[in-house]
């Protein structure tokens, strides 16, 4: 027997298969285990085969709050989009206090499997977030890793067939590092494309990297199916590119196309069977943010849209681009089943703004010549490589200042990498541990950190500090998509720890 892909613990045993279709040449099969689960196998598998010694499948969290979501419960997660070890850190210690899943995606700019700006393929990532997880006594068994708009996104210069080839070697790295939430994004022009791409294109691209996706799962783990997202939203990744007009919603029109393209190119696949692990259909609510505006969500825009999932008990709609938003909105989107919800730069905002409080508070205790120069080492630094920034912000040089420095959306986040500001971060730090950080200064840098230290919930150490801020950001988030968050705190932004 040819079990392409099934290793380990596979062999004869007393599990039944039910082939999905007749021929003797069957290339995917459902074999059912005593418990009632079943496992997809890949290969040429004559029918019956039988396989043993093989533990149930993984049980998918995701998928268990899509499903209680669906059922009208108001439960959602939040996805944290972010590669930053301060903001995983933050996220990590937000879910364990919480009592929840954690749901952690890198997207395809920042870890592909040459690397990304951060530098980290996908099994490197997956391992900055397991000894985080640890060290913070989080169970790897709460955590669920995604990879967030993975195609031919960071490769839209070239040929589409040579960006499409580096796509597969992404969506590759990906599965087989273990990632279970995998959003196939093949929606952008490459080269030789025409703008804007086709639905029938998008789909029949997302079908091919979709197939390679189950190939290589089936050969990692037929046992932990990956979850798969489609579709995408406009504006671009990340946050609008210009300045926002009147953003529409994605019409329920746009959204049964959608579905309907990819359903003609799953089936021309032989991928049917997959629906039942669609988790969620990415469409545009009318929620963004650029660099000096967010535009919120308003429920009047987007009649319609939800019966587009009537009758797809397994699929959800994600919301991209939640950054800013408040609390009552976050909480609306999950009620109207946009149960999935992403946020990036707003954690890293609010990172950069406790890291500039902290380089204030330092400019009053530490001698001008022992300080870290925070702030003017990401000034030199942005303005040496404006790479990331440079098409982004425009205006003069006053306007280009304060938006590298404090656009919602957050180009220095691109630059915490760089070591010279990594190590103006450390020494910040270092200073303020040595020198203390005295109460009348956090109240006037940090007033909601200085309530909680004032309460007796928060040390008042630099990281600490930058950490609680960061959580300031979550906690909106868990508030809206969490029932036993909402039945503990009543005010999500108040100054009692949540």
């Amino acid at each position: 027997m040819d079990m392409t892909g099934i290793t380990a613990d596979m062999g004869p045993g007393a599990a039944r298969c039910f082939p999905l279709s007749t021929p003797s040449t069957v290339l995917r099969c459902r074999c059912t285990l005593p418990s009632g689960h079943y496992v997809r196998l890949s290969g040429r598998l004559p029918a019956p085969c039988r396989i043993a010694k093989v533990k149930e499948k993984i049980v998918n969290h995701l998928a268990e709050i899509v499903s209680r979501n669906k059922a009208g419960e108001g439960v959602g997660i939040y996805a944290v989009c972010s590669a930053h070890p301060s903001v995983l850190e933050a996220s990590i210690r937000q879910a364990r206090e919480d009592g929840t899943y954690l749901l952690i995606e890198a997207t395809s700019n920042q870890v592909d499997q040459f690397g990304g700006y951060t530098g980290m393929r996908p099994e490197q990532f997956r391992d900055l977030v397991f000894s985080i997880a640890d060290a913070e006594g989080f169970p790897r068994t709460r955590l669920i890793l995604g990879g967030d708009h993975l195609g031919p996104n960071r490769w839209q210069s070239l040929p589409a067939e040579e960006a499409m080839m580096n796509a597969e070697g992404l969506i590759a790295a990906y599965v087989e590092a273990g990632y279970t939430k995998i959003h196939l994004d093949c929606s952008m022009s490459c080269g030789g494309d025409p703008v804007p791409l086709g639905d029938q294109t998008v789909a029949e691209r997302t079908a091919r990297l979709l197939d390679l996706a189950e190939k290589v799962a089936a050969r990692r783990s037929p046992l932990n199916e990956p979850f798969y997202v489609i579709g995408t939203e406009v504006p671009v990744p990340g946050g609008a590119h210009e300045k926002l007009e009147d953003l529409a919603a994605t019409t329920p029109e746009a959204a049964r196309d959608t579905l309907d393209h990819h359903r003609k190119a799953f089936s021309a696949k032989g991928l049917d069977y997959i629906w039942p692990r669609i988790a969620a259909l990415v469409v545009q609510p009318a929620v963004e943010f650029d660099h000096a505006q967010v535009v919120d969500y308003s429920l009047d825009k987007t009649v319609g849209l939800s019966d587009v999932l009537n009758g797809m008990s397994n699929t959800v709609f994600e919301a991209h681009s939640t950054d800013y938003q408040d609390t009552a909105r976050l909480t609306d989107l999950v009620k109207d089943h946009w149960a999935i919800l992403k946020v990036g730069p707003g954690l890293t905002f609010a990172m950069r703004e406790a890291l500039f409080a902290l380089a204030r508070i330092e400019d009053e205790v530490v001698p001008a010549e022992n300080r870290s120069d925070l702030i003017e080492i990401i000034e030199q630094r942005m303005l040496a490589n404006p790479k990331y920034w440079g098409s982004y912000y425009h205006g003069d040089a006053d306007e280009q200042r304060v938006a590298r420095r404090f656009s919602y959306s957050d180009r220095i986040r691109y630059y915490w990498p760089d070591q010279d500001i990594d190590q103006a971060v450390r020494r910040l730090y270092e200073n303020l541990d040595k020198s203390g950080i005295p109460l009348t200064l956090l109240s006037q840098f940090l007033p909601a950190q200085y309530a909680r230290v004032r309460a007796g919930h928060l040390v008042p150490g630099p990281h600490e500090l930058t950490i609680d801020k960061i959580r300031d950001a979550l906690r909106p988030y868990a508030f809206a998509c969490n029932p036993q968050v909402r039945e503990r705190v009543s005010n999500p932004l108040g100054a009692v720890r949540v």
